[in-house]
């Protein structure tokens, strides 16, 4: 059994590991083991904060392997994108070119600096140790801080966005970058990356980066074709996030040109699916029932706990039936209410 929980101090040696094998860039883990511990710490302060309006907040969440208690993966939310600024990202838009004179008229595809996605809750910091043989730890970690967000509305906003890594080469360079951000910035991929320390929110970005519309039929042919595309290791989150009811199209990343999805709280499944339900014990009886699996979490926001169980359906009642191990994991008892969705 998986368990989703909100992260410790206990889990920075952890972490390091991880972040030793993540991929470079900023949608993922910290790289050093001062940010990990300062993000960690961060997360537990936001977690301890008696919040009104969504603001400076981070909530990490970390994968836990109940048998051997190994941390797998981890998955963040933040409350409030440009809390602290400005949240930027390149809009698609299309520019309408006309003359009368020559009876010409045609479209052209271009991106604007914008600052729209401010105040939205961000989802990051996706990464599961094993990509390629996970299962429903998977979805389970991807959809858990949604689940969190059900429980306590009052920490996030009503639209979520996800950037996702683009399209870089071998030696970690971003076609992109190369073809439109190095002109300003005057650096390579990875250095501008450390230099903005992950944040879409700095001042040099509206400093450097050019505030009229890019024409992207003037960018070069590879620049164009990274526009909206993922990193191979971002394949899985990128199927969760749409199942989930995530879009791309309208935003992609200032650095990298990977796609930005977002959605509103109600178009997700988590929001539209979750019901609140009391727990009751699974009697041996009930075992004869076709089962349905769930994403269970704990109702508490202090000690947020998040699995995946098979029992039996918890449609048509107030109860939800699960399994003594499942009580345990979720540290709840029989008569405390949970969430629980289809997953």
């Amino acid at each position: 059994m998986f368990v989703v929980r909100p992260v410790e101090l206990s889990d920075i040696d952890a972490l390091e590991t991880l972040a030793a094998v993540t991929m470079p860039g900023v949608h993922t883990l910290p790289r050093t083991r001062e940010k990990i511990a300062a993000s960690v710490e961060r997360s537990i302060a936001s977690f301890a904060a008696h919040v009104d309006i969504p603001s400076e907040e981070s909530y990490l969440f970390v994968l836990e392997q109940q048998a051997t208690r190994a941390i797998v993966g981890t998955a963040a939310i933040f409350a409030s994108a440009g809390s602290n600024g400005t949240y930027f990202s390149f809009r698609n838009d299309v520019i309408q070119q006309v003359s009368r004179d020559l009876n010409i008229s045609h479209s052209v595809h271009a991106l604007t600096l914008c600052s729209e996605l401010t105040a939205y809750s961000q989802l990051s910091g996706f990464y599961v140790s094993n990509r390629g043989s996970a299962g429903l730890e998977a979805a389970l970690l991807s959809r858990a801080r949604l689940l969190f967000a059900v429980l306590a509305p009052h920490r996030f906003g009503d639209r979520f966005f996800v950037p996702l890594a683009g399209v870089t080469d071998k030696n970690g360079q971003s076609p992109f970058w190369e073809a439109l951000g190095r002109k300003f910035f005057k650096m390579d991929f990875l250095e501008a990356e450390r230099v903005i320390g992950g944040a879409r929110n700095r001042t040099l970005i509206v400093e450097l980066m050019p505030h009229y519309p890019v024409y992207v039929p003037l960018l070069p042919g590879d620049a164009q074709a990274a526009m909206g595309q993922i990193h191979g290791d971002g394949e899985l989150a990128f199927s969760l996030l749409t199942e989930e009811g995530f879009e791309a199209d309208d935003y992609i990343d200032i650095f990298d040109g990977g796609p930005i999805l977002q959605a509103h709280k109600n178009a997700l499944r988590t929001f539209a699916g979750s019901m609140l339900r009391r727990v009751a014990p699974l009697d041996a009886g009930m075992s004869s029932e076709l089962p349905v699996t769930y994403a269970v979490a704990a109702s508490n926001e202090r000690n947020f706990r998040a699995i995946t169980v098979s029992c039996p359906s918890a449609e048509g009642g107030d109860s939800v039936f699960l399994p003594q191990d499942a009580q345990d994991a979720l540290m709840v008892a029989p008569g405390d209410n949970v969430i629980c969705v289809r997953i």
